[in-house]
């Protein structure tokens, strides 16, 4: 069947796998980065992310001297001192006092080799079409934002704790959440995430996306994946770490409410 003379062509084929030039130059600085620190002495290493990461305790201290009491309080656990509390303390004021970038910085280090490889590839899955979308300026806020917002929510929930958040997991997170007004609109010519020309689909409305089976079932996911991971990581046995699950949603959140206010499709 030939199509009608009148119909829109479908737009052009693009490889893929062709990512846009500021997601390379941003998934190379992560991995540069956590290299370079693999590389060095565990001392190096272990200032760096207490300078670097986001340290919610200094910054409750910074705003509020007065809170030194609460914090104290935490550090004697009712009584008894808590040997890991008051090495975090000391390290964070004293031995590699937190930047004032810390609040941004934290999201170019990492954990684990683990940790940094997965950010990449849900970076470059969910980030490639937000940044075809909006260009690299308006992208490259949207990182920002979606890096505070993070902040912001693990500050909030942890005011008191001094070990430090890295990872860029609230700005893929954000970026999940900006993807999710248009990657799953349906289009004669696809639809889904894996598609080259997702970022040219339309941006839906707050109730064609609520109305959405795939966008809803994609949030249901997330938030149960992101529960799993936060609240359940440690008792089940699936991360000898914490994970800031307040942070990932609080990027998502900002990913979720920016985009429609900075897309230049309107």
């Amino acid at each position: 069947m030939q199509p009608h003379p009148l119909s829109p062509p479908p737009p052009p084929r693009e490889p893929l796998f062709h990512l846009p030039r500021i997601i390379i130059v941003i998934c190379a600085v992560l991995l540069g980065i956590h290299l370079v620190l693999s590389l060095s002495s565990s001392q190096f290493e272990v200032e760096t992310i207490f300078r670097f990461g986001f340290v919610p305790g200094s910054w409750t201290l910074w705003l509020n001297p007065a809170a030194e009491e609460a914090i104290f309080e935490r550090l004697t656990g009712g009584g008894a001192l808590d040997p890991r509390a008051l090495s975090l303390m000391r390290m964070v004021l004293v031995e590699a006092p937190n930047s004032l970038f810390g609040p941004l910085s934290y999201a170019l280090l990492h954990g684990s080799w683990s940790h940094v490889l997965l950010n990449v590839f849900w970076l470059a899955a969910f980030g490639t079409p937000v940044a075809r979308r909006l260009g690299e300026g308006r992208f490259l806020l949207l990182c920002l934002l979606t890096a505070l917002g993070g902040t912001l929510a693990h500050w909030l929930t942890n005011m008191h704790d001094f070990t430090p958040m890295v990872g860029a997991s609230a700005v893929v997170s954000g970026m999940m959440g900006a993807a999710a007004w248009f990657v799953f609109t349906r289009t004669p010519h696809g639809g889904g995430l894996i598609d080259s020309h997702a970022h040219l689909r339309p941006r839906e409305t707050l109730p064609e996306m609520l109305r959405n089976q795939r966008t809803m079932v994609f949030f249901g996911i997330w938030f149960a994946l992101n529960f799993l991971f936060g609240v359940g990581a440690g008792p089940l046995g699936i991360s000898e770490g914490g994970v800031a699950w307040q942070a990932h949603i609080g990027g998502f959140l900002v990913g979720l409410v920016m985009l429609p206010r900075i897309d230049p499709r309107g």
